[in-house]
C-alpha cells in the first residue's frame, strides 16, 4: 500500500516513515503542503495522512487540492491542533478521520488500513457500473432490459 505523508515537524515525519516502512507500507514523505501536493500530481496513493497546520497552504486546502488531483483518495488528518471546527472543515473535503497527536501506533495503522479497505470497497462498486452509470456485467445487462421492456427504468 502507497502511503502519502504530509507534516512539516520532520522528525516526526522520518520516525513515522520508519515505522510504517517496518510495517509493509511503501511511503512517502513530503515536509510542506505544496511538496505532498506535487508528490500527488506526480503519481498515484492509496491513502494520504496529512497535518492540519503547516506553513503554505495548511491541510485543510491540501485536502482540497489532492481531492482535485486523485478523487477517491482518503486523507486521515493528523495533527496536535485540532479542534472541532478543524475536523468539522475536514470532513467537508471527506477526511477519512480525524486524529489528534499524540497518535497511537496502531491505532494510526488500523485508521490507514480502515481508510484503504474503504476505499477498495467504494472502488469495486463503483467499477459495477460503466461511465455511463449503467449497471455492467451480464445479469446485471439483462436487469438493465427488463426494467427498461416493463417501463420501470429512472
Amino acid at each position: 500500500m502507497k502511503l502519502l505523508f504530509i507534516d512539516d515537524e520532520q522528525t516526526f515525519l522520518k520516525y513515522l516513515a520508519k515505522r510504517m516502512m517496518l510495517e509493509g507500507f511503501e511511503v512517502t514523505t513530503t515536509f510542506s503542503g505544496e511538496e505532498g501536493v506535487a508528490a500527488a500530481a506526480k503519481e498515484p496513493f492509496d491513502v494520504a495522512v496529512v497535518d492540519l497546520q503547516m506553513p503554505g497552504i495548511d491541510g485543510i486546502e491540501v485536502q482540497k487540492r489532492l481531492k482535485d488531483l486523485q478523487p477517491d483518495l482518503p486523507c486521515i488528518v493528523l495533527t496536535g491542533h485540532g479542534s472541532v471546527e478543524n475536523a468539522l472543515e475536514s470532513g467537508k473535503y471527506n477526511a477519512f478521520k480525524f486524529l489528534s497527536k499524540p497518535v497511537d501506533m496502531d491505532t494510526l495503522i488500523a485508521t490507514i488500513q480502515a481508510a484503504y479497505d474503504h476505499r477498495m470497497k467504494h472502488r469495486s462498486a463503483s467499477d459495477a457500473f460503466d461511465t455511463a452509470g449503467t449497471a455492467k456485467g451480464p445479469v446485471s445487462r439483462m436487469f438493465h432490459k427488463f426494467r427498461k421492456l416493463y417501463g420501470v427504468e429512472k
